[in-house]
């Protein structure tokens, strides 16, 4: 049964990256109502760490109600299945096998957590794309991997989506981690559309009405009415169209190198025009919400049956043992986890009393 306070599971990422700083750094002021999916031994050195002071005392457990019975400063830490032994002894900033096996154990046990419902959401620290293809992972990313695996046994195939939020700007992405050139094959109407279906479903969570959604061009200018290409008007118009047609409150194509800019929120001098933005492929959506700062940066997969957020950095193999590596946007992760299950709770409970 999901603990009643924010039942969260963090997993813990590449024991070689930064995600066990992160992860214990924030446990250290903001602990709460969560368990790491990990290793027990490499959390222990992350928070021997820590600066002194309000250390939390990690603690390995195999049961929500084991996490519920924990006092006040503690860290519990859910061993996964298929663990391999003796990550301590791993070079710490460097790519190896086993930490590609362990990010994508701790993963698994999250996703299995959450669709038992044992925990309503998951917030997954950063794993290196080359350590999960060294360890034989046939996917290229988290969001390839739970879609793969948060599949209820039976269920049809997920369809889920990417979206990169802060406090001022949403994008949300048609293809994700491909080459450009697979990708701009990948931009179908069939793909455009899902995507624009799967961001208008999900706005109750982080929008709260109903979105306007702006649809990013392809080419320069969005084509300039197909002189520089013309798969906006062969492809991404008549996906808006069809959208539009479905009720969902979708505009463009819009030129890609103006659009972000008029969709960005930031009032009172700059009210965005937009709720979100499709963009068509990974650079063109991320770029613009990275820099507007990764301290605030939330990486989101929308269609999943459970909440997943994730900070928007990598494991950054430069900062490990340093001290220098932020969880501002593992914070924001966190906070945003939280909302998004409180908001389900909700639905799900006004479902059952209808």
């Amino acid at each position: 049964m999901a603990s009643p306070v924010a039942p969260l599971v963090f997993t813990m990422g590449d024991p070689c990256g930064i995600g066990p700083e992160i992860i214990a750094r924030w446990w250290q002021y903001d602990g709460r109502g969560a368990v790491v999916s990990g290793c027990p031994a490499v959390m222990q050195r992350a928070v021997a760490e820590l600066p002194q002071g309000g250390r939390p005392n990690v603690v390995r457990v195999d049961g929500w109600d084991a996490v519920d019975r924990l006092p006040p400063g503690s860290l519990p830490v859910w061993s996964p299945p298929g663990l391999p032994d003796d990550l301590l002894a791993l070079p710490r900033g460097a790519v190896a096998r086993e930490a590609g096996q362990a990010a994508a154990a701790s993963v698994r046990h999250a996703v299995t957590l959450c669709r038992t419902g044992v925990a309503a959401g998951m917030v997954t620290a950063p794993l290196h794309k080359e350590a999960l293809a060294l360890a034989g992972e046939p996917y290229p990313g988290h969001t390839e991997l739970l879609q793969a695996e948060g599949v209820p046994p039976g269920s049809a195939p997920l369809d889920v989506r990417m979206m990169l939020a802060n406090e001022q700007l949403k994008t949300v992405l048609v293809t994700v981690h491909r080459s450009l050139r697979s990708a701009i094959e990948a931009v179908t109407v069939d793909a455009v559309l899902s995507t624009l279906r799967i961001t208008h479903a999900s706005a109750p969570m982080w929008c709260g009405r109903v979105p306007r959604i702006a649809v990013a061009g392809l080419n320069p200018h969005a084509g300039e009415g197909g002189l520089f290409g013309d798969e906006e008007i062969r492809i991404i118009a008549p996906a808006i169209a069809a959208a539009r047609g479905e009720g969902i409150d979708a505009h463009g194509p819009f030129a890609p190198d103006t659009v972000f800019m008029r969709a960005r929120h930031a009032p009172p001098a700059h009210p965005g025009e937009f709720d979100v933005v499709v963009a068509m492929y990974h650079d063109q959506g991320l770029i613009p919400v990275k820099y507007l700062g990764l301290d605030g940066g939330v990486n989101v997969t929308l269609g999943l049956p459970f909440v997943r957020t994730s900070p928007d950095h990598g494991t950054a193999f430069d900062l490990v043992g340093t001290g220098r590596a932020d969880p501002a946007s593992f914070a924001a992760a966190v906070a945003m986890a939280r909302q998004f299950v409180a908001v389900r709770s909700v639905a799900v409970g006004a479902a059952d009393a209808s």
